[in-house]
């Protein structure tokens, strides 16, 4: 007897979203990802402190984004911020600059 519209399938299974398979195909836990093919449009990097920031403007098939790399000591973090968010991240990098030059630092 199967269920209504509303209840699972018939056959008694139901996918779970983690279930779906990729586009990509099958890769075991932990093996990396293929590689893509990116251009820089611009790179610059600054050393501050004992932290080197890589600020890079690139482009893939998906579209622009900005990659902000860290390295501290040979360990390496990056984020990445597409394109489309770059004002918006802009807008509050320059709020925090403008809090951070009007407030004195604690003792």
């Amino acid at each position: 007897m199967s269920e209504g519209a509303s209840g699972p399938p018939a056959s008694g299974k139901c996918m779970i979203s983690n279930d779906r398979s990729s586009t990509y195909g099958s890769r075991p836990y932990g093996a990396s990802k293929p590689p893509v093919n990116e251009d820089t449009l611009k790179s610059d990097k600054i050393q501050i402190e004992r932290k080197t920031f890589v600020i890079a403007l690139k482009e893939n098939a998906r579209g622009r984004f900005l990659r902000i790399t860290e390295d501290v000591g040979g360990r390496r973090d990056t984020i990445i911020i597409p394109a489309p968010g770059l004002e918006d991240f802009k807008k509050v990098l320059d709020d925090m600059v403008r809090v951070s030059s009007e407030t004195p630092p604690k003792a």
